[in-house]
């Protein structure tokens, strides 16, 4: 095995009181650890120009290049960690203890070795959770270069290291003191996106100064671009009618049974169970949705029994069955949800993805299914016909109606059904909730005119609603919401962190954060976010907003042709809003393709309301 030896800094960290958060709740502490590592500590390693050596179950190590950029990244991912969970009593929450190092490192395949490693692992230990400890090559490398005060811990004896190691720390108050990045970087970005904007504004405007007046063409229907992931859609049988559902069968009701393995591995089984307990766990998170424990699920494994069966057993109305199956470094999923009550299988799917990394494959897979079911469902059951409607039925409508693309007569529809159910409930957390949702969302997406009366009902909406509600879940999102609906997408921020933290499959958090980082000056750190919802739910009826905000960021980094390849794909998926024809006629005409921008600036026109188009002269 060939090995080298370089110079690196290395990052050791681990989480404080590990154990005990493990004895107190190992599922939760897994996955919000998880969580972190995926939003925060991973991307501030990437941006920092830094590699993950290994994860070690209760921490990770990492290597950088630079020592500067080793010691920022650590200090961001501190100074961020203190503005997440701040749900989680205070000895519950995840806290990491960080040691940096400079020294000679052996490297192995993905792996490294050697007293350089050794002692970033000792300082780590010397760590305050929360906080970070240096060695003294590493002080004296910064000192001049980072404006941070690191206390001296003087010399250090530390486990299997022959001589003291000279230790600083920065302990959690100190970094708790330091301004929030965001805060301190928003301005200056802010100024940046406003003058890139700027400028491609006032070269639009002048190149339409010497245009003629562009006569509207005729719009050819394309059908919705979404080509994205490796999701290929099986065809399934036609919809049953609707029937009433069986006597004591909760509205939103399923079982996962057992997923088959399907591969001739039958060590393979666990990738199948994994699956099972992912998607159990994912669905338990929809609101309204009554699942079936796993416990009682894995009881039908290698049973022949009717569906039918199984629904009156359970008490369920809907089943979801799948399998697994392995050949070389391709793993299928499939998947079918089926009526409990008819036996009709009313949707299926297939997802086919390279085995290198099965944990995350996973959960990709398990968040993109449970993102898919909501939406099937929330249709199914909106449609479902009854002489008397009740408050559940109108919110499941108005939840239907949440799933179409944006627009005012959409907007207005689910305000119509939320206010329905809320005359007949008008303590109903979910309708507060709901309705709160689409008063504050119409308002950054510019689809009411009466942008102040929408702020101030969806303000005491959501004080009632907060007020009774006990999932942190739902009142953490219904904050962040209100929050970028009055133009505080900063404050919004570490909501939406949240948000996500306590809900991975939330595909909208991810977009909405996208757009406060973006208002915040870090477009940069958008287009991931985006992408990530894209990803969670490519066949979203507003995944062409989506891919907008995406070709926006690359339009204003002046990635002309990046910019043009999302922003088509945007028209695509949603020919008829104005704002998507704009943009692309900003980025044709940078790109010289005048022609073009001028059809895109007339079909802008001719699909916006309020005429903010037409002072573009012609």
């Amino acid at each position: 095995m060939a090995s080298t030896r370089r110079l690196a800094a290395i990052l050791a960290a681990d989480v404080a009181g590990y154990s005990r958060l493990m004895g107190e709740d190992e599922e939760g502490t897994h996955e919000r650890l998880r969580v972190h590592l995926r939003q925060l500590v991973d991307p501030k390693i990437e941006e920092h120009h830094g590699r993950v050596v290994k994860n070690t179950g209760d921490g990770f190590l990492a290597e950088f290049q630079s020592v500067v950029d080793a010691a920022r990244c650590a200090i961001e991912v501190q100074r961020w960690m203190v503005e997440r969970e701040p749900e989680v009593p205070e000895d519950r929450r995840i806290r990491f203890r960080i040691g940096v190092n400079l020294g000679d490192v052996i490297v192995e395949d993905h792996d490294i070795f050697g007293d350089g490693v050794n002692v970033a692992a000792r300082l780590e230990g010397l760590a305050e959770p929360g906080g970070i400890c240096i060695s003294r090559v590493v002080r004296d490398q910064i000192r001049d270069k980072l404006p941070y005060q690191f206390d001296d811990m003087g010399e250090q004896s530390v486990k299997n290291i022959a001589r003291p190691v000279r230790a600083y720390a920065l302990r959690p108050e100190g970094l708790a003191a330091l301004s929030p990045p965001v805060l301190r970087a928003s301005r200056r970005r802010w100024a940046i996106v406003g003058t890139a904007a700027v400028a491609a504004l006032v070269i639009v405007c002048l190149a339409w100064s010497f245009w003629p007046t562009p006569t509207p063409f005729p719009r050819a229907a394309k059908p919705a671009d979404q080509a994205t992931g490796s999701a290929t859609p099986v065809p399934t049988a036609p919809s049953a009618t609707p029937i009433s559902p069986p006597l004591g069968a909760p509205r939103l009701s399923i079982v996962v049974l057992p997923f088959a393995n399907l591969s001739n591995d039958p060590e393979q089984q666990y990738f199948a169970d994994g699956i099972t307990e992912d998607l159990t766990t994912d669905l338990s998170r929809i609101a309204e949705m009554f699942v079936i424990s796993r416990n009682s699920a894995f009881t039908y494994r290698n049973k022949s029994v009717d569906t039918k069966q199984i629904g009156r057993e359970l008490g369920v109305l809907y089943l979801l069955e799948g399998s697994v199956q392995r050949s070389g470094h391709q793993v299928r999923v499939t998947v079918q949800l089926i009526d409990a009550e008819t036996n009709a299988h009313l949707w299926a799917d297939r997802f086919d993805h390279d085995a290198g990394d099965l944990f995350a494959l996973q959960n990709e897979v398990t968040s993109r299914i449970a993102i898919a079911l909501n939406r099937e469902l929330l249709g199914r059951e909106a449609a479902r016909p009854t002489d008397n409607p009740d408050a559940l039925d109108y919110i499941l409508r108005a939840r239907a109606v949440g799933t179409k693309p944006l627009s005012r007569e959409n907007h207005a529809e689910g305000i119509r059904l939320y206010e329905q159910a809320l005359a007949l409930d008008p303590r109903s957390v979910a309708a507060q909730s709901g309705l709160a949702g689409i008063l504050a969302g119409r308002v950054p997406d510019e689809m009411t005119d009466s942008a102040a009366d929408d702020l101030r009902r969806a303000a005491e909406l959501v004080g009632q609603a907060l007020a009774s509600s006990r999932t942190t879940w739902a009142r953490i999102s219904l904050r962040a919401k209100l929050l970028r609906a009055q133009g505080r997408p900063e404050e919004a921020i570490p909501e939406y962190e949240m948000v996500i933290t306590l809900n991975r499959n939330a595909a909208g958090a991810y977009v909405r954060l996208g757009w406060c980082k973006f208002f915040t000056g870090f477009i940069e750190e958008s287009v991931p976010l985006y992408e990530q919802g894209i990803r969670l739910s490519p066949r979203d009826s507003n995944v062409g907003i989506w891919y907008d905000w995406v070709g926006r960021v690359h339009l204003l980094q002046s990635r002309t042709g990046e910019a043009i390849r999302w922003l088509e794909k945007a028209r695509s998926a949603n020919p008829a809003h104005p704002n998507i024809h704009a943009w692309l006629a900003s980025a044709y005409g940078l790109n010289g393709e005048t022609d073009r921008a001028t059809r895109e600036l007339a079909e802008a026109r001719k699909l916006s309301s309020d005429e903010r188009y037409s002072s573009i002269s012609r």
